[in-house]
């Protein structure tokens, strides 16, 4: 009698156990997989970091609440810090079986991921940000120039190195890839012209969130010297610790990021107003996936001081009039496409090494911002060197 009593009481915590189950939320990896909502547009948003790291997740967070305020019926949702790798190639997979429409990975390291599971559902849309690869039918690439921004803040640090009387600028960059070559030599050809005889040297941190990493390698550049420090990665740290220093520090993705008094300025994205774009072109089936590849005249870029409605840095306010000027007519051409990336990598552009790397009167082209020739995609002038004015050694990119 006991023992049929024990086996009813398993058999209803069993049951129990497998009806509260199917009531939570579903779980892969360790990750909460949201739900679509019926009748609407879903889209999710695959984050590296936490959605309010006061960088470059958060800008992309606030892009979608932006999609969702200002495109009829659609749904965004979000799942935040995750590796890339393996652990992406399951939320991926989720996501998709759940029916979201439009999936957006939004960390170089989910490209392959992505490009699997796109394989594997072919009515879903997946776009990868800041990627090389395209399947032409459901997955393909986005990305901004913002080596436009990139150069104008160079602009701004070497006028400020300059004025400070220390002539050393530094970067700290994330991972060996073309997009942190092009950016860092951005801001060596914006910071050579206005201080021409100044210098950048670079810390590689291998990371692109990890405020430990992050404010220990804009230390160490501000201890070798460095007047100014720029960012690739996510967080304020080069400003935080300039703060600390004494000196100055570029922060970059977020338009909040710029907030300590020794934020120089900060070049960041608008991801809004791009990703409303892809989800109305998605929707009317009009978007094809591809490279695609934005400019400031998109409205998905902008320089923290010189967008409407901001206030100038007071690092920024006290440099040479004519300076201050001539980044405010570029960032107004840069807003009508008067000014673009090709515009910033004109020729004559020299190496580190004194070779010419682009002849006068020649300009790259997108394949040579993207590309390190053992890529094989083809390139003239790959984004495998660094600019006059940078002291850095090539980093080992694997080719």
């Amino acid at each position: 009698m006991q023992s049929k009593f024990l086996w009813k009481l398993t058999a209803v915590l069993v049951i129990a156990t497998m009806v509260l189950s199917a009531c939570g939320p579903e779980k892969v990896g360790g990750f909460e997989i949201p739900d679509v909502e019926k009748g609407k547009f879903n889209i999710a948003a695959v984050l590296i970091g936490p959605h309010d790291d006061g960088g470059w997740s958060q800008a992309h967070y606030e892009g979608l609440q932006y999609v969702e305020q200002n495109v009829p019926n659609v749904h965004t949702a979000y799942i935040e810090s995750v590796p890339e790798g393996a652990d992406s190639e399951q939320v991926f997979r989720a996501l998709s079986r759940k029916g979201f429409n439009l999936i957006l990975g939004t960390s170089y390291g989910f490209m392959d991921p992505m490009e699997t599971v796109a394989a594997e559902f072919p009515d879903i849309m997946y776009v990868h940000i800041s990627g090389i690869k395209s399947n032409g039918k459901n997955f393909g690439n986005l990305f901004g120039a913002m080596e436009v921004m990139k150069y104008l803040a160079g602009m701004l640090a070497g006028a400020r190195a300059k004025a400070d009387g220390n002539l050393k600028l530094g970067y700290m960059a994330t991972f060996p890839i073309p997009e942190e070559l092009r950016l860092g030599n951005a801001i060596a050809l914006g910071m050579l012209k206005t201080c021409p005889e100044c210098t950048m040297d670079v810390r590689w941190i291998n990371t692109w969130h990890d405020p430990v990493k992050e404010k220990e390698g804009a230390a160490s550049l501000f201890d070798a010297g460095a007047q100014v420090v720029f960012t690739g990665a996510d967080t304020p740290a080069s400003a935080d610790v300039a703060q600390e220093k004494g000196r100055w520090g570029v922060t970059y993705d977020w338009s909040g990021s710029c907030k300590v008094e020794r934020c120089l300025t900060a070049p960041y994205w608008k991801w809004g107003p791009v990703y409303a774009s892809v989800a109305e072109r998605v929707i009317a089936g009009t978007y094809t996936p591809g490279w695609e590849y934005f400019d400031a005249d998109s409205g998905g870029l902008g320089l923290y001081g010189f967008m409407e409605g901001e206030t100038l840095p007071s690092g920024v306010a006290d440099l040479p009039p004519e300076v201050i000027q001539e980044v405010r007519d570029l960032v107004a051409k840069s807003l009508t496409g008067e000014f673009n990336r090709f515009s910033v990598f004109t020729g004559p552009i020299y190496d580190n090494q004194g070779n010419v790397i682009v002849p006068e009167g020649q300009k790259m082209e997108q394949a040579d911002l993207d590309q390190f020739p053992e890529y094989g995609l083809g390139c003239k002038y790959c984004m495998k060197w660094w600019a006059q004015g940078i002291t850095a050694e090539l980093p080992d990119t694997g080719g």
